[in-house]
């Protein structure tokens, strides 16, 4: 019974897991802001690309990716032509919007000598 339910929370926490880790370049910033909360907000947009393997042929792959950072991390001064890994999750724009937004809670900045 004890493996059974172990079984069950895992596949329930695997149907939560929304997890998304790029490397790509910071294209633009736009200015600070602040949420009515007094959170600091920060957007982005990120430009990726890259060679990926899909069904055993080489495609070359290429997008921007809208990206949001709060927090601390917002504060922690983004700039432009920079590659980094982000780290987040997915979620709508808003309430009644279909696109999705990155919200990146982790960020590790790459050295251009280490790309590819």
């Amino acid at each position: 019974m004890r493996h059974q339910l172990q079984q069950l929370l895992q596949r329930q926490s695997q149907l939560n897991l929304n997890k998304l880790v790029i490397q790509a370049e910071v294209v633009q910033i736009e200015p600070l802001r602040y949420t009515p909360a007094g959170i600091p907000l920060l957007s982005v947009v990120l430009r990726h690309a890259s060679e990926q393997t899909e069904a055993g042929m080489k495609r070359k792959v290429e997008c921007e990716i809208n990206a949001v950072v709060l927090g601390d991390l917002a504060l922690k001064g983004f700039k432009a032509g920079t590659q980094i890994i982000a780290q987040g999750f997915l979620a709508r724009r808003s309430l009644k919007s279909t696109q999705l937004v990155m919200h990146i809670n982790n960020v590790e900045y790459v050295s251009v000598a280490c790309i590819n």
